[in-house]
């Protein structure tokens, strides 16, 4: 889909908020208007619509207008690009923590 460091620099930055991550978890139920994702937040609707704003940059989130009322929806593609990131990543991590894990084991044993 994407493979752009631009794109899951986005991703990544519009997770990185608390209230934005509830949004994100609300509309994996699915879709939701602007007034049911503000609904249990406690912050003004234009506030709610800037953090909608930068989920939909980034891609995380559509949105669509019906008459007077805008629907969000997640784009789980999106989600799978980071999966894939992370999952791609994990295994170096892991090396890298199990070399850590034999190092101290090795500088502990008695010489």
């Amino acid at each position: 889909m994407m493979h752009e460091p631009a794109v899951l620099d986005q991703m990544f930055h519009a997770l990185s908020d608390r209230s934005r991550r509830g949004m994100v978890d609300r509309l994996g139920h699915g879709p939701a208007s602007v007034s049911e994702l503000a609904e249990p937040l406690s912050m003004a609707l234009p506030t709610v619509m800037k953090h909608l704003a930068v989920l939909e940059k980034s891609g995380l989130v559509r949105s669509e207008k019906s008459g007077r009322v805008r629907t969000y929806r997640l784009q789980k593609d999106a989600l799978a690009e980071m999966e894939r990131w992370l999952v791609a990543h994990k295994a170096s991590w892991n090396r890298a923590f199990d070399r850590l894990e034999q190092f101290l084991a090795d500088e502990q044993q008695p010489e």
